[in-house]
C-alpha cells in the first residue's frame, strides 16, 4: 500500500471536526474515514453492510461506527448531528446489477441520497462531497471526458448517480447547503471485493489469476478506462471538503487524465502476478457499459487543487500484492 502522508498533503484542517462517511465500510469509504482518522477528525461510519464489510472496521480504530441503511432517516439523523462534513459514499453499486434490479438502485441511490441532503440541511452540515459516478457520460465518443459535456447514461446505476448530482446542485441552490459531486473514473486499490459476481475488473482479474484460472474479459479487451487508485478519490474528497470558497453543486472529475485497455491491463496484471501464462478468454459484450473512458482533470485541478497522488502502475502493484496476501488466506 502506498504510504501517503494525508497530513502533508491536508495538515490540519480537519483535526477535531466530527465529519460523517455513509458507505464507511465499503471500499472507497473506509479508505475516507481512515485518512480522516489520521488527520485527526472525528469520524462516524454509516452502514448498512450489504456490500460493506466489517473487517474494513479494523482499518478505523476510533471511529463510530452507526449499522443503519441510509433509507433510515432517523439513523441518518442521529448519525450526522454536529458534523461539519458530510462524505456520501454509501450506494447500490455496479452497471450490471443495476440492469438486472433497478427498482433497487433507484430506492438507494435516489431515496437514499435525498435522505441524505435532508438531515444535512436540517441540521446545519458545512458541506457534502458526492460519490458521483463517471458512468454518467456513457457512450458519447468525445474523449477525454468534460463535465461540460451532456450526460447520456445507459444504465440504470448511471441514472441515478446523475440524479443524485442533480440533487446535490438543488440542494445548494435551493437551500445554500453546500455541496460537491466527485464523478469517479474507475476507482481501484485494496479492500475492492472480488466475491461479487458484478466486481469491478481489477479485482474480478485478481481473483481468477490467483487462483490459476484466465480472467474473462466481456467484449474484445479494446475498451479502455481511466483507472484511478483509490488514494486519489480520498485525496479529492478532503480537497473538496477543505475549499474556502463555496462549491455550489459542481461536478468534477475525479481520474488520472490517462486510459489503459483492457487487454493492457490483464498483461500487466500478469506480469506483476508472475503468471503470464493466464491470458484472458472472451465474452459477450455486458449490457450498460461503455466503451471508453477518460478523464479531463483541468476543473479538479484549477478549483479543488487536485493531482493525482498515486500513478496506475504504483497502485496496480500494491493492489495485486494486497489481492495476493488477501485471496491466500481464502486459499
Amino acid at each position: 500500500m502506498p504510504d501517503t502522508d494525508w497530513r502533508q498533503l491536508h495538515g490540519d484542517d480537519f483535526a477535531g471536526a466530527r465529519v460523517l462517511v455513509t458507505g464507511g465500510a465499503g471500499f472507497i469509504g473506509s479508505h475516507l474515514a481512515g485518512a480522516l482518522l489520521r488527520l485527526g477528525a472525528d469520524v462516524v461510519v454509516l452502514d448498512s453492510f450489504v456490500t460493506g464489510r466489517r473487517e474494513n472496521l479494523e482499518h478505523l480504530a476510533g471511529a463510530e461506527v452507526v449499522e443503519a441503511s441510509i433509507l433510515d432517516a432517523d439513523a441518518i439523523d442521529r448519525a450526522m448531528r454536529g458534523a461539519r462534513y458530510v462524505f456520501h459514499q454509501a450506494a447500490a453499486v455496479s452497471v450490471s446489477h443495476s440492469v438486472v434490479n433497478p427498482p433497487l438502485f433507484h430506492e438507494v441511490n435516489g431515496r437514499g441520497t435525498m435522505n441524505v441532503l435532508e438531515s444535512a440541511r436540517a441540521l446545519g452540515v458545512q458541506r457534502v462531497m458526492f460519490a458521483a459516478s463517471s458512468s454518467a457520460y456513457g457512450d458519447s465518443e468525445q474523449l477525454p471526458k468534460v463535465e461540460t459535456m451532456q450526460s447520456l447514461p445507459k444504465s440504470p446505476y448511471a441514472a441515478t448517480k446523475l440524479y443524485g448530482e442533480g440533487l446535490m446542485r438543488a440542494y445548494s441552490r435551493s437551500y445554500g447547503l453546500d455541496t460537491a459531486s466527485l464523478r469517479y473514473f474507475n476507482i481501484f486499490g485494496p479492500r475492492q471485493t472480488p466475491d461479487s459476481a458484478y466486481a469491478a475488473a481489477i479485482a474480478a482479474f485478481a481473483k481468477a489469476m490467483i487462483a490459476g484460472k484466465h480472467p474473462t474479459i466481456y467484449g474484445d479487451g479494446e475498451q479502455s478506462r481511466d483507472f484511478t487508485f483509490v488514494h486519489n478519490a480520498v485525496h479529492a474528497n478532503l480537497l473538496a471538503a477543505r475549499q474556502p470558497n463555496p462549491v455550489r453543486g459542481q461536478v468534477f472529475n475525479v481520474g488520472c487524465g490517462r486510459r489503459v485497455s483492457l487487454n493492457v491491463l490483464v498483461r500487466l496484471m500478469a506480469e506483476l502476478l508472475g503468471t503470464p501464462e493466464l491470458t484472458p478468454t472472451y465474452g459477450p459484450e455486458r449490457a450498460g457499459d461503455v466503451k471508453h473512458s477518460l478523464a479531463d482533470i483541468t476543473r479538479a485541478r484549477e478549483v479543488l487543487g487536485y493531482a493525482p497522488i498515486v500513478d496506475f502502475r504504483e497502485g496496480l502493484a500494491a493492489t495485486t500484492a494486497w489481492y495476493r496476501e488477501a485471496l491466500a488466506k481464502h486459499m
